[in-house]
Parts: C-alpha cells; structure tokens; sequence
C-alpha cells in the first residue's frame, strides 16, 4: 500500500524526469507492478483528456488518491455458517414483531453475544454490516451530552411495557425501573398495572432494597406522577407523589415534554433491562417465576464492570451508600373503598367478583386494595383477602365463605362455583363424596376450624389411598388429622407412654378403617 507522495513521486519521476519504471522502482522502493500500473493510469488519463492541456491533467493526476481493487475473495469471518445463524436470530426478531413484541427484539450486540456462545468467532462490525446489509438500512449517529453526578444525588425512574407469556397467554405487563444516575446501578420490578398503587408500592419496595432514600427523584411526564399542567412549562405532583415526598424526604424534578433524553440513564435502562432480560426468554409458568428472572438479570447486570469506569455498578453503589437519606418505617400503598355485598356474598371491583362471608349479604363492608391483593374487612376486622385479578367479570370464589349455606343447601354444592374454582377440591368431591355431600361439608369446616391448609389434605388423603382403603370418608380423614399433638403443647412424652398412645392410635385406626 503506498500513500499519495509515493504515487505522485512515479509520476513526476518518469515524465518530469524521463527515468524508466525500472529505475523508478529502485529508487523508491516500489513494486515494478506498481510504478507500471500508475505510469499506465496516468497515459489513459491524457488519452482520454487528449484536449486538455497537459499541465491540467498532470495536476488531475497527482492530486487523486491511489486506489485499490476490492477483495473479491470470500470473507474469512462471514462464513455460510455464521450467515445462517444470524438469519436464525433476524427471523425471529420478524416474528417477535408480528406479535406485538417489538420493544424485546435481540440487537446486534444480542446476536453476537449467542453467535460466541454458539463458538463462532466473529467479530460486532462483522454482525452489523451484515444486518444491515440484510435489512437494508443505515444507521444514523446522534450526539450525546456528558453529564457530571455526584453520589446519593439523582436517581430516574420510569415505566416499560413488556409482553409475556404466562402458562401459555400472551398478556401486557409493566417494567418499574429506576436507575441511579452516578453508579448505574438498576433495580427493576414488574406489574399487571401502570396505575398509583404499582408506583407506590415499587418505590416503597425500592427504598427498603437499597436501605436509603436519594436527594432528587425524576421522572417525565407519567399521569401517575403528574397531577395536571399549569401552563406551558409547570406540572402539579400527584397526591401519591407529595405522601412520598412527605414520608420519604426527597425531591423531585419533571422533564420537558417529549425531552426522554433529560432522564437518558433510565431511559436507556428500560430499553437496556427489558432485552437482557425477556427478549432471549419471555415464557413462564407463573409471574412469580417471570419476576425472579427479572431479579437475576438485574443483578448479573449490576455485577458487570463497566466500560468508562473499569468498576462494577455494585462496587459504584457501594460509593453511594453513605450519601443516601436514611429510611425509616415502610409507606402505607393502598386505597381504600367502601364495598356492598351482593346477594351472592361477593363484592365487586373492577368489574370482578370477589367472595365474602355468605352471612354479610346486603352489608357493606371496607376493600383495601393494594397492587397485587385485596384485603376485606367489616366492622374493622379483616374477614377475607384475596388475589387481586386483572381480567374482566371473573368471579374469585373462597369455599370455606358458603360452608354456613351449603349446610342448608347441600344440593347446591355439586355445580357451584365456589367447589368449581378448587380443582382439587372438585375431585376429590367427584371421586368419594358425590353420594353424601353433607359428609363433605363436615370435613371442609373441620379444616376452617382446625386451620387445615390444603397441601396438609392432600397428604392425607394419599396416606389413606396406601393403606389400600377402598373409602374415603370424612370420618377417616379427621381421625388421622384431629389425632396429632397440637404444635403449641410443652407435654413431653416418655418412651413408655409414647409407645402406648401409638397403639392405641394404631387400634384407632384399624377399628375405623376395616
């Protein structure tokens, strides 16, 4: 490869000074291939400007660059390979789009990371200029401000949707992400709702995760944080944002309309968190298991050093920490509602039905709701809590709410909803008690009473199954779960007396079950 010196330096020597390639390639230095191929450009240059004086394509000559053939030999990197496996991933980017998961598509950066997982050995230059090749679009540059934070003073917060599969259905959920402006540390939390309860309770839990409260909080322009505008520039907080601010000691700082770029951290957080996180992997048996691998992505990211730094967002935090506000006791985050009991003994929110004691019909009762559950309470006692449910017009039933009914009604048990709702329950119905529902009804108040949980049922039921009993019956059942020693008892048997209660049980059991 030679530079512009060299080339103009072939010219000058062999017209200007009339010496011979050969000659040319001594003095300089140069292939005889190279001083032959610039003389031979430089004569089809004044063949072809035959009418232009000399001295104007001589300088026309100098003055371009040298050029060099393309490699036309396959690229040692890009093998078909490679090709192949990046379709693979561009495909399913396509798909992801088609189903409405746009935002958790794999970037670049993405694909290269699982090409090396794959062994391949190539290159991010490599991975783009074929995606975009194969995309057929540019890439376009924007300008980034630098900004200076010190630690404990700002940390941003924001909202990312996300879709997730959950036991086979496709549902929107909600990203809380916040990010600490000096040590990008991230802390991440999922909801059904981007509503008031999910913004309290993500920063009631945030706090408490991080043992401190920052200086400043910002945020754009969300209804939940923004209360209304006055004017063209002024934003009224919430109600739920000043009883933070009041509990917690921070404050707060909005972002102009449409300027995400004021809060680029969590920005790029949200986008950066939501892609680590659920784009390689967005199916879930439960939301649970959804917000654990939320959890541990977070953290694998926070365990990383980063780029400008060399240090850890967790080596950065712990520079923070001393900075922090100190917490003291958790906010209260819920809302409460007066609720009437309908006459099927449920209360309705949200377009659903939520089950009540049956004997509180017509009465009115206290619904605290929080972001996941809903607490019920009457008469300043808490009579029922349930799972909050995020469908339309589902009817979330509790048996043990209707035992006083049912005992009345027996022959309305086999095809409520309230048997229907427990699987378990139903069958265990179907399979022994279909015949004498009222025997039924005995042992489910026998586990209110007793304070039986369901798991504790199962196991005895199945303990009678290996006893080869060809019956199951109410009777059998509480002879096994009524005969233990209460948890609370300081009685301390000795082997003798140990050794005769455990016969006595034996003939117990034996007398019942033959």
């Amino acid at each position: 490869m030679i530079n512009m010196y060299t080339k103009q330096e072939i010219i000058l020597q062999s017209y200007r000074d009339g010496k011979s390639q050969r000659q040319i390639s001594r003095d300089l230095q140069v292939n005889r291939k190279t001083v032959k191929r610039y003389v031979d450009e430089y004569k089809n240059l004044q063949q072809v400007n035959n009418q232009s004086p000399s001295n104007i394509v001589l300088s026309r000559s100098l003055t371009s660059a040298p050029s060099y053939a393309s490699r036309v030999g396959a690229k040692r990197k890009l093998t078909q390979e490679v090709s192949q496996a990046i379709d693979i991933h561009l495909s399913a980017n396509e798909l992801k789009v088609a189903s409405g998961l746009r935002k958790q598509v794999l970037k670049n950066i993405d694909i290269l990371e699982s090409l090396q997982l794959q062994g391949f050995e190539v290159g991010y230059t490599t991975v783009c200029n074929y995606t975009r090749a194969k995309l057929k679009r540019q890439s376009s540059k924007e300008a980034y401000i630098r900004q200076v934070y010190q630690p404990g003073d700002v940390c941003e917060f924001d909202w990312g949707e996300v879709k997730l599969e959950i036991n086979g259905v496709l549902n929107r959920f909600y990203l809380a992400v916040f990010t600490f402006a000096y040590s990008n540390y991230r802390y991440s939390l999922l909801f059904q709702r981007q509503d008031t309860l999910a913004f309290m309770e993500s920063h009631t839990l945030f706090f408490s995760h991080i043992g401190g409260v920052y200086q400043q909080m910002t945020y754009d322009n969300m209804r939940v944080a923004v209360s209304r505008f006055v004017g063209l520039h002024e934003k009224e907080p919430t109600r739920a944002l000043l009883e933070m601010r009041g509990h917690y000691l921070f404050t707060h700082r909005f972002c102009n309309i449409y300027s995400g770029n004021e809060k680029g951290h969590v920005e790029r957080s949200v986008e950066y968190v939501r892609r680590k996180a659920f784009a390689p992997k967005y199916s879930f048996l439960t939301l649970d298991q959804a917000q654990e691998h939320l959890h541990q992505t977070v953290d694998r990211l926070n365990q990383t050093k980063q780029q400008l730094t060399g240090l850890t967002a967790n080596e950065l935090f712990k520079q923070e920490q001393p900075h922090l506000y100190k917490t003291g006791s958790a906010l209260a985050f819920s809302e409460s509602i007066p609720c009437k009991a309908d006459k099927y003994a449920t209360i309705c929110f949200g377009t659903n039905h939520y089950s009540v004691s049956d004997h509180l019909v017509e009465s009115v009762v206290d619904v605290k709701v929080y972001s996941k559950k809903l607490e019920i309470f009457y008469r300043n006692a808490l009579i029922a809590t349930h799972e909050r449910n995020f469908g339309r017009q589902q009817w979330l039933i509790s048996i043990e709410h209707y035992l006083s009914t049912f005992k009345r009604k027996p022959g309305a048990l086999n095809s409520s909803v309230a048997l229907v709702s427990s699987p378990y329950l139903k069958e265990l119905y179907d399979d022994f008690f279909s015949s004498n529902p009222r025997d039924f009804i005995d042992l489910l108040q026998f586990c209110v009473r007793f304070n039986v949980a369901q798991v504790k049922l199962e196991e005895t039921v199945k303990l009678l199954l290996s006893l080869c009993t060809h019956t199951i019956t109410t009777e059998k059942i509480t002879a096994i779960l009524g005969n233990k020693t209460p948890e609370n008892s300081c009685i301390v048997l000795d082997k003798s007396e140990t050794a005769t209660q455990s016969k006595n049980l034996l003939k117990e059991l034996t007398a019942i079950m033959n």
